[in-house]
């Protein structure tokens, strides 16, 4: 590891480049207690400063996925569920807009959650809170209480309803889209099939 930390270091000096090493850090990824305790955390280096190892169980942004070294997303899951709070509270907030509301919660409430679908394991009970403010969020485009029915917001269009995407719907079609992505390259993934 440490070699491939040379190349790019030389790399970078010859683009005229600086690393911010207070920036950068190692994050060991093992679910194996046992040999990460008894494995110390290897001595890497950039410009002759040591990286800064991360503890295992702390939480940091990788990739865009919020977890830590011993695999734990709970972190991404509440990221989501954030963000799908303030983007409800966001529309009950706003004068009515109707289908402008809808369209600003799907950007900043359901995005987040279709990002991390495929790859974050989700609990049927963490889909349902989801699909709770959810529902909540599109109640609130339509400026009625929380506690009026939710069959008017989930209902396809076509039935009368406002067709409020829901989490096992949105999760379908990430799994789906991810799993066609995977089938197109010649890798293990496609073999498996």
């Amino acid at each position: 590891m440490q070699t491939l930390l040379d190349v790019v270091q030389e790399f970078t000096t010859w683009c005229g480049m600086e690393i911010n090493v207070k920036k950068t850090f190692l994050l060991v990824f093992d679910k194996d207690r046992k040999r990460r305790e008894s494995t110390p955390a290897p001595d890497l280096r950039i410009n002759g400063e040591r990286l800064k190892t991360l503890d295992v169980n702390v939480a940091c942004l990788c990739l865009g996925y919020w977890g830590t070294g011993n695999g734990d997303m709970s972190a991404t899951r509440e990221v989501v569920r954030e963000k799908a709070r303030v983007a409800r509270d966001l529309i009950k907030s706003r004068p009515p807009m109707l289908g402008l509301s809808a369209k600003l919660f799907a950007q900043k409430g359901i995005s987040a959650f279709r990002f991390s679908a495929a790859l974050i394991e989700w609990s049927q009970s963490e889909l349902e809170g989801l699909q709770k403010m959810w529902v909540q969020a599109y109640k609130n485009t339509w400026h009625v209480p929380w506690s009026s029915a939710n069959s008017l917001y989930t209902f396809p269009t076509a039935e009368g309803g406002h067709e409020c995407p829901l989490p096992s719907g949105v999760f379908t079609q990430a799994l789906l889209k991810h799993v066609d992505q995977c089938m197109r390259h010649e890798d293990v993934i496609k073999k498996l099939c």
